[in-house]
């Protein structure tokens, strides 16, 4: 099993024990998770207040193996500019060729914009920045750039992020493009009052090299509106051999950084 795994997962109990203590009050604004499908949702934060997502991934293609810590930081200046910060708080890796390598991972930066149309629907676009803070056994060395538009909507009960997105790659493969795109649809429906399912589908396309898709889903547990676990399951049919991923994550509030925002 490796031990980035055993590791991940402990980190992972730290991590919800501290955010049940933090949020067991259920006061204050909710939170918004943007964890654990691939799409990301228009809206923000509720600006001002600073969240935090942790999660624990384990992926695995039958040749190599990699586990990590993905994180992500959330705060939103209005209801329409906010800001992310995310990427691998740590990776460990396994390969047959290659051995094995630890360290930290590549950090993104990403600048969002939204529009909210009604209750039911919005728009958004994030701008993004892949800084290469891993080492080159772990990420590329390179610096990518992604622009992600986003359309999200409610039909009744059930939740849609839709994000079409095109990434500049700082390192491709010869003989293959730069210019990678991405499409992704998720949908999200609550099971009971702290209980949810998500399904997602997702896919990339890069002239030279194989597509991409994937099929995800995942359970959510809530106990409060300010507090979201989930845990799931993620099949990448291409590009091959096909690779299969087990993770397990948690959002919830560090605090309000300032008062007088409104949704």
């Amino acid at each position: 099993m490796g031990t980035g795994l055993p590791i991940a997962l402990a980190a992972m109990a730290l991590a919800g024990a501290g955010a049940a203590h933090a949020a067991d009050d259920d006061e204050g604004p909710p939170i918004t998770p943007y964890r654990p499908s691939v799409s990301s949702p228009a809206q923000l934060p509720y600006p001002g207040q600073l969240e935090f997502e942790l999660g624990g991934l384990r992926m695995s293609d039958g040749t190599s193996h990699r586990s990590s810590l993905p994180y992500l930081f959330k705060l939103a200046f209005s209801n329409e500019w906010g800001v992310l910060v995310g990427g691998d708080a740590h990776v460990w890796t396994q390969d047959n060729d290659l051995g094995r390598s630890q360290g930290v991972g590549d950090t993104t930066v990403t600048l969002k914009r939204a529009w909210i149309v009604d209750d039911a629907s919005a728009f958004g676009m994030e701008f993004g920045v892949k800084i290469p803070t891993a080492r080159d056994t772990i990420g590329s060395g390179k610096t990518d750039y992604t622009i992600n538009t986003i359309y999200s909507r409610d039909f009744g009960p059930v939740h849609m992020d839709a994000n079409l997105n095109a990434t500049r790659l700082g390192l491709a493969d010869p003989g293959s493009a730069r210019t990678q795109l991405g499409a992704s649809t998720s949908f999200s429906i609550p099971l009971s009052e702290h209980w949810g399912l998500t399904g997602e589908v997702s896919g990339t396309h890069r002239r030279g090299a194989d597509n991409g898709l994937q099929f995800l889903s995942a359970l959510t547990f809530s106990p409060n509106k300010r507090l979201t676990f989930d845990f799931g399951i993620a099949h990448a049919v291409r590009p091959r051999p096909a690779a299969n991923s087990l993770f397990a994550g948690v959002v919830l509030p560090l605090g309000q950084l300032w008062q007088g925002g409104s949704r």
